[in-house]
């Protein structure tokens, strides 16, 4: 419990964590209304084409990871970034130093981070996405929300699946920043991994394609959307537990690197 709360007291009496909070829900709800006034603008169109033809495009109706790109595409970023920056901050600062001298458990130090900071991050996320929802349906009108109810297992796993994905990134956040040490070089790998590193398999034909069902990322994107062209080994929650468990390894690799080597 000391633990917890000294890492409380860092994250909460620093300006760092506050604007990762606003720009997340800024991303989150902001991208929702844009998704909402897109679908309504195609609508719009839609029928206006119809009215003197036969219109050459189709209704955008936006499903729930459309609605909640937001939160689950650059919020969840934010939050990796924020992760990140709590523990290569102190590294840059000297800080860490005190703080394994003060808790000689070093794991239990990156364990803290990981929880405190990746429960917020899920709490947050939830509350997002629900808010998302509602305001892209708002947005949208009737006829654009056609594909935003909550009336089955899937629709609601679109929108839980995105907390837990947020607390699984910012533990992997936690253990690149501690294994690199550097804030600019873990932000860097944490933004390229997803969205530039492994989207390059693709261009490798038929190896990539046979790699992309083992990568974590694209697991975990299988595991909110389910509707990925990538044939996959398993399904959806198998997805999960891939993404969780390549998420444990490399935490316990960062637990283990941070035991040996000097502060």
């Amino acid at each position: 419990m000391a633990v917890l709360s000294a890492e409380r007291i860092k994250i909460t009496t620093t300006k760092s964590p506050l604007w990762c909070t606003i720009t997340i829900i800024v991303l989150g709800l902001g991208v929702a209304w844009m998704i909402g006034r897109s679908s309504s603008s195609s609508i719009q169109a839609y029928n206006d084409e119809a009215a003197s033809g036969t219109p050459d495009f189709e209704k955008f109706l936006p499903t729930f990871n459309e609605a909640g790109l937001g939160v689950s595409g650059f919020g969840v970023m934010v939050l990796m970034i924020m992760a990140a920056l709590a523990i290569t901050s102190e590294y840059r600062f000297g800080i860490i130093r005190t703080t394994f001298q003060a808790i000689p458990s070093r794991a239990s130090v990156l364990i803290a981070k990981a929880c405190l900071i990746g429960a917020f991050g899920a709490a947050l996320s939830f509350v997002l996405m629900l808010g998302a929802v509602f305001i892209t349906k708002a947005a949208a009108g009737s006829e654009g929300s056609t594909n935003l109810a909550l009336d089955n297992a899937d629709a609601w796993r679109a929108v839980y699946g995105v907390p837990i994905f947020a607390f699984l990134c910012v533990v992997l956040a936690i253990a690149v920043g501690a294994l690199l040490r550097q804030s600019a070089g873990a932000i860097a790998l944490l933004l390229l991994w997803p969205l530039l590193i492994e989207s390059l398999f693709g261009m490798f034909g038929s190896f990539g394609r046979n790699v992309t069902p083992f990568l974590p990322f694209a697991n975990a994107d299988h595991f909110l959307s389910s509707g990925s062209s990538t044939n996959f080994h398993w399904g959806p929650w198998g997805s999960l537990f891939y993404f969780a468990a390549f998420v444990l390894v490399v935490f316990g690799i960062s637990i283990a690197v941070v035991n040996k080597r000097d502060a």
